[in-house]
């Protein structure tokens, strides 16, 4: 049995313990949860987590300690539960701009770190998850980690110094997408379209494009082509994006959620 513990019971941290109680590895592993909020905890408790009444009891009693809290807080929180790490610990942070080496340097040397930038769809399971880890973490922890995430969607394993520019590709991304959708369905609105009708037909045009992107084996030029007849309605929307300086906002965004992760890491 591996005991496996959340230090932050919101909305992902409860997401994946959900994953790993809906996965095959569900009778190996005890959940173990504390959040400041007793209704969060609570919730933990209710999916099937053990509560318990201080952060420190989750490191003290877990191998696996997952980190779902915001970053603003990670300092006050280590402050409590670093005399409890160990060289057997392993960490797995899911906070935006925080490195391996910054919780080595507030816990143990070469401490045990996985870092993971998850989205919201994991609520779904249809999560989109970037993985890397220390050099301390061995193939066996590091894989149990990855089937956690595995299991409420894809995941996928980069470089640990591109953890912060992959933000703006999947951890931040859904909210673009949002935006984006939104600008439709308000045009749609405005020219007298049912607002739930619209919001219908462009999620299944965004599902149905993702999956022509994964699926379909053809480049992103050629399914642009595709759909873009000579002359053609969907040629001159494309013109007028591009002329909207499409390209620059979607770079200026990136660039943007990456240099705020940057000054989070600080």
């Amino acid at each position: 049995m591996v005991n496996v513990g959340f230090i932050g019971c919101g909305n992902m941290g409860t997401a994946i313990m959900k994953g790993i109680l809906k996965s095959k590895m569900s009778s190996d592993v005890k959940l173990y949860a504390f959040d400041k909020s007793q209704t969060a905890l609570d919730k933990a408790v209710t999916e099937g987590a053990v509560g318990v009444s201080d952060a420190a009891d989750v490191v003290a009693c877990c191998k696996y300690v997952f980190f779902a809290i915001k970053p603003q807080q990670l300092d006050e929180v280590l402050d409590k539960v670093a005399s409890q790490v160990t060289a057997d610990t392993v960490i797995v942070s899911i906070l935006a701009g925080v490195t391996d080496e910054y919780y080595a340097k507030r816990t143990v040397a070469g401490a045990k770190v996985v870092l993971v930038m998850p989205n919201t769809p994991f609520l779904l399971g249809e999560g989109a998850t970037a993985l890397s880890r220390s050099e301390t973490v061995t193939d066996e922890e590091f894989d149990l980690v990855c089937s956690i995430f595995s299991s409420g969607g894809i995941s996928k394993i980069i470089d640990k110094d591109k953890m912060k520019e992959i933000i703006a590709i999947n951890g931040s991304s859904p909210a673009f997408i949002y935006l984006y959708t939104k600008y439709f369905v308000d045009y749609a609105k405005s020219v007298g379209i049912d607002e739930e009708t619209a919001k219908a037909l462009f999620a299944k045009s965004l599902i149905g494009s993702a999956k022509m992107i994964t699926d379909s084996g053809k480049s992103l030029d050629e399914l642009i082509e595709m759909v873009s007849s000579k002359g053609g309605t969907t040629i001159a929307g494309l013109e007028k994006l591009r002329e909207g300086g499409l390209s620059d906002a979607v770079d200026n965004c990136c660039k943007a959620c990456t240099k705020r992760a940057y000054e989070l890491s600080k």
